[in-house]
């Protein structure tokens, strides 16, 4: 009688195109992981660079209120909006605005969010849609919800005391016995669903731009034919972005070093530096920007900006501010024009060795004209300041002595428009300067043969 054995069946193996036995739900927990590592790495990115420049500002002697506003700032880096209301008792009351991006920590946020999602994409040479959909997804989703416990712990009340002849007279007690007013106190708050909404734009927008920008990561087979004509020029926009703000790191460094007021320069380099940056690379190209500064504060910006801003005559004009009108306070800013005709050209040659040999040079001029545009076209609203804040008595007005406004608005168009003859000229120049160099894919020449 023959043995039987007592082993079970094992189990078949899965038939060709079928996945095995629960490898849907590990590849959805590995894209879950993956997304919170981006979105992990990303918020704490921004919450130590604008922690750094909070603490060099001067924000940690805030009386307990250090947290909110480093939860506030990160919640603006990231596109959420935070709005401004006071008391000042029964009479009185304060009132306040602000619209403003701290662009360093956009910046880096940006950087490290979109590095890190693209980190698994680049051990691929085509991304399934779908797979790069659910990826994009689970990000949105988490950043979103990280965004709106922020905004919960974005919310803070100070007492503004400033003082009226004797420094250390409380406002309070200039008015209390008159006006029944208390010492007038400050506030900020988070407005919940433009935060959503904005924020929703700017992961996108970062996840997008990442895509763009990258050259080796994959992407759905049916977009693969675009790449050529749109990542050289997308990555060569970013670096003339970075190039921008490393010229001014370098710069900031400088002054921090050698002319006073480090902490200062500091806390402007870790929370604004693109603010300025970029505003250099639209005024140097053409563009303009108009505003005011009215009354005793003002932003921490370049002095020649200041002056400019604050000399547009009666408080209800508006300056504008472009290459003549700096160049009218400090003839330097005229260096403004060379470096951007330097570091634009060097853009546009750039993104020319890195397309095909195939490519014209009046291809080259279209794309870069587009990308040029289009960068200016998102950028240069992100630059948009408008501060405002005034004590008011009785309802009838501000005390001009107690408030200011600070306004600083793009002209967009202007600057889009000079961008893209910009980047028509310095593509089809950059085009041309890459005729002689080897480019991707380009077999070397053959060795020519010594002569006898």
């Amino acid at each position: 009688m023959g043995r039987v054995s007592s082993r079970l069946p094992s189990t078949p193996p899965p038939a060709p195109g079928q996945d095995a036995p629960g490898a849907p739900a590990r590849a959805g927990l590995r894209v879950a992981v993956q997304a919170l590592a981006a979105v992990v790495a990303g918020y704490v990115a921004m919450g130590v660079t604008a922690g750094l420049g909070l603490w060099a500002a001067g924000a940690a002697d805030l009386p307990g209120g250090f947290a909110a506003v480093l939860a506030a700032v990160v919640v603006m880096a990231a596109g959420g909006q935070v709005e401004i209301a006071g008391s000042a008792g029964s009479f009185a009351g304060t009132q306040g605005e602000l619209t403003a991006m701290p662009l360093s920590v956009t910046l880096v946020g940006a950087l490290v969010t979109g590095a890190v999602f693209l980190r698994p994409l680049r051990h691929h040479a085509v991304a399934g849609a779908g797979d790069l959909a659910a990826r994009a997804a689970a990000v949105v989703v988490l950043w979103l919800a990280a965004l709106a416990g922020l905004s919960a712990l974005a919310r803070h009340d100070f007492p503004l005391t400033i003082g009226v002849g004797d420094p250390q007279e409380p406002l309070g007690d200039l008015f209390g016995e008159l006006l029944d007013a208390t010492d007038p106190t400050v506030g900020f708050r988070t407005v919940l669903g433009a935060t959503l909404g904005y924020g929703l734009l700017w992961i996108l927008g970062v996840l997008l731009v990442a895509l763009l920008v990258s050259r080796r990561s994959a992407l759905p087979a049916r977009v693969l034919r675009y790449q050529e004509a749109v990542r050289p020029a997308a990555s060569a926009m970013l670096l003339l972005l970075l190039a921008y703000v490393a010229v001014g790191l370098v710069i900031g460094l400088v002054v921090a070093a050698t002319k006073g007021h480090a902490a200062e320069t500091l806390a402007v380099v870790l929370l604004g530096l693109p603010n300025v940056s970029w505003l250099a690379l639209g005024v140097g190209i053409g563009g303009a920007w108009e505003g005011r500064v009215d009354g005793p504060f003002g932003l921490p910006m370049p002095q020649i900006l200041d002056a400019v801003l604050r000399g547009g005559g009666t408080s209800t004009d508006l300056s504008t501010v472009d290459l003549s009108s700096l160049a009218a306070q400090d003839g330097r800013a005229w260096w403004l024009l060379p470096i951007a005709a330097v570091l634009v050209l060097a853009a546009a040659f750039v993104a020319a060795v890195r397309s095909p040999a195939r490519v014209r040079p009046w291809q080259h001029a279209l794309h870069l004209g587009v990308a040029f545009a289009l960068t200016m076209l998102a950028v240069v609203p992100l630059t948009l300041v408008e501060a405002r804040f005034g004590l008011s008595i009785l309802g009838i007005g501000d005390l001009a002595a107690l408030g200011g406004e600070v306004v600083l608005r793009p002209d967009v168009w202007r600057t889009v428009g000079c961008a893209l003859l910009w980047g028509l000229v310095a593509g089809f120049l950059g085009g041309l300067l890459a005729t002689r160099v080897r480019h991707p894919g380009q077999l070397p020449p053959d060795p020519v043969p010594p002569k006898d």
